[in-house]
Formats: structure tokens, sequence, C-alpha cells
């Protein structure tokens, strides 16, 4: 009789997450709703168009493809390797058919047999992919999840805590902001900037922007990991400014890859991982508040800072395809990304007892089961 293979949930849960971004970038911005009048189901046959960018093809593939790489493990074991295929394939069919048939009710998106074929390759890609290595990658026997094991706390709040850390990197991929700026919520409710510019003022404030931010996500990643150990935080934060030099350079021009690198980000870079090397010496309590306190900081500088003058009169941002598309989901996760990384940190030091175990560590007791 064969062994059932023990299946995490770890990979359930970022399909359902990536689910939810797909929605959000096919339908992206929401706004104006209102039927056309024409057949819904006519964009099926509709012929190959005269104009069409390689970019929006290759992007259709590829947004969907990491969608089949999780969804393919995401299922049950007894669909066999080539039932997981068929099935999540046909669940990313269904999603992007679904938004396909959605976008006739919006005035400023078109409906396409050509992004539905795409996006359905993609699906299939990802899932035979997912099917032949995601179970080695997210079973409860696959190296992931060993390393998930000994390094992030047990239970839903670590799987929480590394997707909200996938989507601190998502929010990275914005071009038009800071290094590392996050939480404004000005553009969301149209507020007007709160100070003027001024050259030295701006770069100061840009500095404590970089350096609490760094600071702040560097706790973060520290609060969920139960080990010490400072290498997996600077790889995050190296692949934080990959993402920030990629996305510029994708969204503006390849010689634009290093725009963001100011004066003032230099500077709160240095003093930044500064801090932070200090604060990771600090006992896990003070570490848990100060990773609080800093990404509040950081989010208020961000509302504070006027316009970045470096994008105000650089490189003109791509306004059409599917690259405008994808900065709108970057952009709704970077203003609500420190929103719910506090809301994480308050439920884990609600759940896990931080304090607690702090307190029982120093006096030699036994610490609370996780």
């Amino acid at each position: 009789m064969p062994v059932a293979r023990a299946v995490s949930a770890l990979p359930r849960h970022l399909a359902v997450a990536y689910g939810i971004l797909i929605v959000y970038a096919c339908l992206h911005p929401l706004a104006g709703w209102r039927p056309t009048g024409l057949p819904l189901l006519d964009f099926l046959s509709a012929p190959w168009p005269k104009y069409y960018r390689v970019a929006d093809i290759v992007l259709n593939l590829l947004g969907f493809l990491p969608f089949g790489f999780v969804l393919a493990p995401a299922l049950p074991a007894r669909l066999g390797r080539a039932g997981a295929v068929i099935v999540a394939t046909l669940i990313a069919a269904g999603l992007s058919f679904t938004m396909e048939v959605t976008q006739n009710f919006l005035p400023n998106r078109v409906s396409s047999n050509i992004d539905l074929g795409m996006n359905i390759a993609g699906g299939f890609v990802g899932a035979l992919l997912g099917a032949m290595w995601g179970h080695g990658l997210f079973d409860r026997s696959g190296w992931l999840h060993r390393w998930r094991s000994e390094r992030i706390i047990a239970g839903h709040s670590g799987d929480l805590g590394l997707m909200l850390l996938g989507l601190w990197l998502l929010a990275q991929l914005v071009p038009d902001s800071l290094l590392f700026g996050s939480g404004d919520l000005r553009q969301m409710l149209g507020l007007p900037t709160p100070l003027h510019f001024n050259p030295e003022r701006f770069i100061q404030l840009e500095s404590m922007l970089v350096a609490t931010t760094a600071v702040a996500v560097g706790l973060f990643a520290r609060c969920m990991m139960r080990k010490a150990s400072p290498w997996p935080i600077v790889l995050l934060l190296l692949l934080g400014i990959g993402a920030k030099a990629i996305a510029t350079s994708s969204f503006f021009a390849p010689s634009a890859a290093l725009l963001w690198l100011t004066p003032g980000t230099s500077r709160g870079l240095l003093y930044g991982l500064a801090l932070l090397a200090i604060a990771l010496l600090l006992p896990r309590l003070l570490q848990h508040a100060l990773a609080g306190l800093t990404l509040l900081t950081a989010t208020t500088l961000a509302n504070l800072l006027p316009d970045n003058p470096y994008l105000v009169f650089g490189p003109a941002l791509q306004q059409s395809g599917n690259f405008l598309n994808f900065h709108g989901v970057t952009q709704l996760t970077a203003n609500l990304w420190p929103f719910l990384a506090l809301a994480y940190l308050s439920a884990v030091g609600l759940w896990r007892g931080e304090h607690l175990a702090d307190a029982r560590d120093a006096a030699g007791g036994p610490t609370p089961r996780l």
C-alpha cells in the first residue's frame, strides 16, 4: 500500500495569495465599470491583432507560470503528477477566462484570446515544473520544508510571515518610488504633499527613510526566525535592492537601473546596515518592539517626503500594456505592506508570548511551545 505524501500547507497559501494578485492585476484599476453592449465571448474568435507587443505576450505567459508551479503541489497527492498538471492547468484556464470576460466591463481593458492562450500556456508550463519539482520543494520531507522547520517559527504564523516577506520583495518592484519606500497613503487618498521640497531636508529624510526601513525589515525577518543568523537577512535586503534595479531598468530604460541610488539612499543604506547589526544583538523582546517602532517611523517618513525629484524630471514611466497593470499591483502592495506587517507583528507577539519566552529563557525556565 503506497504511503501518503505529507503535503505542506505552504503551496496552498501561496496559490491563494498569488491568485488574488492575478485578479487585481487583470482588473486594475478597478474603476469605470460599465457594460459595453458587445457579446461577452466575441474575443474568443477575434483574429490576430495588427499591433501587439512581444513584451505583453511574454508577461502573460510568465505571469501565470508561478501560479501553476505552486498550484500543482498544492493539489491532493492522489491525483498523481499527470492529474495535478491537468487540474492546475484547468484552474489557471478558468481563472484567466473569468478575468478576460470580466474585462469586457472595464473601458480601459481589452479582452484578448491571445492573453487567454498565453495565460493557459504559462499555467501549464508552471504546473509541469511544479509537478516535477514542487513536491521536493514544498513537501514535509522536502528541503524547503526542512529549512523552514529549522529556521522559521512553526504553524500558520511562519507561513504568513514568509508570504509577507515575499510581498515586501514584490513591493520593491515599484520603479517610481524611493528605495524601500512603502506605506504612502497620500497617493491612495489623493492627499497633497505636507512638506515643500528642500534639497538638504529631502536628502536627510530620504536617508532616515532608507535606514529605518532597513532596520525594520531586518528585524521583521528576525522575529520569525528560530535561530539568529544575519545571512538570510542580508540576502533579503540584497534581493530587495536587486528588485529595485530590475524595476527601474524594466519600466524606464536599461541605463536607468541605478536611478534610485541617490546620495540620500547611499547614506541611508550605510546607516541602516550599521544600526541593524547593532539591533540584531539585542534581546528578542527589544527586537520585536524595535521592529514595530521603525516600521511606524518609516511609514511616517514615506508620507512626509515630497515627490521624488530624481524621477519627476527623469525618464517617463511606460504607460501602456501589462507594464502599467503590473505597476498597479506593486504600487498597491507597497502602500499596504507596512500596515500588514504591523498587524502581523502584533499578532505574533500575542500568539507566541515573545516576552514570556525571553523572560523564561533569562530565568532558566522552560520555553513555551511554538
